[in-house]
């Protein structure tokens, strides 16, 4: 499996992420992890609180629709794994969330913003986890 190299793409959706996590604590002084925007979207402490982050949420939801508007096609994605795969791989996700007390676009996008330690060392560990299982998953079960 080849993996393509978009620095233009990736470059604009980090400055996108990053305008978007800024804004965020500008407007609302809150940390934009994706995972405990969408937690606390489905047991919201409020309805002010629900509205933000409903709106972030639609935001996301939108993004690939926009570029269709602008594009007039929709992003080209492969998934080169089955079902039940995908299913372990979130629900690890879910684990590694849940013992990080945070995900990677909290941790390594704000957190380490804010100089965090704490950050610094979670996104070590996603960022050694990754490279250990994109190895695994290539060189050593030829996936």
């Amino acid at each position: 499996m080849e993996t393509e190299f978009t620095p233009f793409a990736s470059l604009a959706g980090g400055v996108l992420i990053g305008l978007a996590a800024v804004l965020l604590m500008l407007l609302r002084g809150r940390i934009m992890g994706a995972t405990g925007v969408l937690a606390g979207a489905m047991l919201p402490a409020s309805r002010y609180d629900w509205t933000w982050r409903a709106a972030l949420l639609a935001g996301m939801f939108a993004g690939p629709w926009v570029f269709f508007a602008l594009q007039g096609q929709l992003p080209q994605i492969e998934v080169p794994a089955a079902t039940p795969m995908l299913l372990v791989g979130g629900f690890l996700v879910g684990v590694g969330v849940t013992l990080g007390s945070g995900c990677t676009s909290g941790h390594g996008v704000c957190g380490m913003a804010r100089l965090s330690s704490r950050s610094f060392a979670s996104t070590a560990m996603f960022m050694l986890t990754t490279g250990l299982t994109v190895y695994a998953l290539r060189h050593l079960w030829g996936a």
